[in-house]
């Protein structure tokens, strides 16, 4: 770094009135001025002022835009020889996508396992019930299994955070990368953006570190455009970005009639949904608003509409958002560009969040001291010039990690997998003992390279032979 540089930059944070930035400048050593000034050099002062002015506006003016609100319109689960059809056609859609390698996954991976008494990526957790695989190894199994079946590996980007980006990159070097091809195996470090005060001033750290915070999972679009691997993907023939979350080890990623349904409705973002448990489940919902399909967040639906119910006793706005999308590259790439007709809104967030007195010295405040600015990935479907929405059966395709105990806890995650396993055993033909909420008596787990989905494992149960041999297999054993 040049004298010349940093004196650049720190003008132009004077001129944009956000000087104090550099107030602590002449205490800091040539590696602390180099830090803050690669911080600095990160920061879009415009970008920065307009999602500030933006994400404080929306906040203010969003119970105005609910006037006009109505459910979204979805694809629903096949109940009837018609709908099977449509299904049908749409898998076989999906699996000739497969089949040509017109397919990538794409895995929000930045968190930490703090919330779960883990040090470490969330990722690198524990979570299988009886081998203990992680939620990465989960998610490379199936990708490997999915190779095997449609005779093409698939390219996996995961996007990880500042905070755990080489940890999540040993991690997989120290596994292995599970078996896959580490080539087809790409990391990509989510953007950041500075905590302000209502006022826009940027929050620092420490003197010499500006106090940052990851961009939202909308920042998948960015990295994507900025990494080039949008672009890449497209050189490559990829039609479809699978998107789904980590903490998710049921997430359905890989079902080839949502890809198939995609391409078929020429839609550019397809968004997979579930009846929410309850008018206050903490997900968001697919709305029409003003006729425009929407992601309207649990935080911001008025009780009123959520609480809304038909004739039948459902919620009218049932639509629950499980964050597992599919996305047209090209679309990605205009989104991550960010210019005025495809840029994400920015939202703010109020965190308590630590940083320096006028002293340098640090403050720990005890209540929500500034502004966190995010993008979310589901504001893009207003952009979209076509977007749909299917339905997913929950039980079989969301059952978060959130916490340690309680809702969305280690133990909840792993009973439904084990839920999962039981009745794809018991459907196939299995004498198991389940509880009334369908969890087995036995603890068992269904490795993807042995079954990558229920109608595999029919199939493979059927071809091990006797019944008695079938369930020394599965449960003598443990796994398969």
């Amino acid at each position: 770094m040049s004298a010349n540089d940093a004196t650049e930059v720190r003008s132009a944070f004077e001129e944009a009135g956000q000087a104090q930035v550099f107030r602590f400048w002449k205490r800091l050593n040539k590696k602390q001025r180099s830090l803050l000034i690669g911080q600095a050099n990160q920061i879009d002062l415009d970008e920065l002022k307009g999602a500030v002015r933006q994400a404080l506006h929306s906040s203010k003016l969003a119970s105005e835009s609910f006037a006009n609100l109505e459910p979204a319109p979805w694809i629903p689960l096949p109940v009837d020889a018609e709908s099977e059809a449509r299904w049908g056609e749409a898998e076989e859609i999906g699996e000739e996508l497969l089949q040509a390698g017109r397919v990538a996954a794409f895995t929000v991976a930045g968190g930490q396992g703090t919330r779960l008494g883990y040090d470490g990526p969330k990722g690198a957790f524990p979570i299988a019930p009886v081998s203990g695989k992680s939620l990465f190894q989960l998610f490379a199994e199936k990708l490997k299994a999915a190779g095997a079946r449609y005779g093409r590996s698939m390219p996996w980007f995961v996007m990880t955070s500042e905070a755990n980006h080489q940890a999540t990159k040993d991690f997989f070097e120290k596994h292995s990368h599970f078996g896959l091809d580490s080539d087809k195996i790409r990391f990509l470090q989510q953007g950041m953006m500075p905590a302000v005060l209502e006022s826009g001033k940027i929050l620092l750290e420490r003197p010499d570190r500006i106090a940052m915070n990851p961009d939202g999972h909308g920042g998948a679009f960015r990295v994507l455009a900025k990494s080039g691997a949008a672009n890449e993907m497209q050189e490559m023939g990829i039609e479809i970005i699978t998107y789904f979350q980590v903490d998710n080890p049921l997430a359905p990623f890989l079902e080839p009639a949502s890809f198939g349904f995609h391409v078929s409705t020429r839609s550019d973002m397809t968004s997979r949904a579930a009846p929410k448990t309850g008018p206050d489940e903490k997900v968001g919902v697919f709305c029409l608003q003003n006729g425009s399909p929407a992601v309207i967040e649990y935080s911001d639906l008025p009780a009123e509409l959520a609480q809304l119910r038909n004739n039948d006793g459902t919620l009218v706005f049932k639509a629950g958002n499980l964050a597992m999308h599919t996305i047209d590259p090209a679309f990605a790439e205009r989104i991550g560009k960010g210019d005025k007709t495809f840029r994400l809104p920015f939202h703010a967030a109020r965190k308590k969040v630590p940083t320096i007195d006028e002293k340098g010295e640090s403050v720990f405040p005890d209540e929500p001291n500034a502004i966190k600015l995010e993008t979310f990935i589901f504001d893009a479907i207003p952009l979209a010039e076509k977007s749909c929405v299917l339905e997913v059966a929950r039980e079989e395709g969301f059952s978060p990690l959130k916490n340690a105990e309680g809702l969305d806890s280690i133990q909840t995650c792993q009973a439904d997998q084990l839920r999962q396993y039981a009745r794809w055993a018991k459907e196939a033909g299995a004498a198991l003992e389940t509880d009334y909420t369908g969890l087995p008596s036995l603890t068992f787990e269904i490795s993807s390279e042995f079954a990558l989905d229920k109608k595999e494992f029919k199939q493979r149960w059927g071809d091990a032979g006797s019944p008695l041999i079938r369930e020394k297999q599965i449960f003598n054993e443990g796994t398969s």
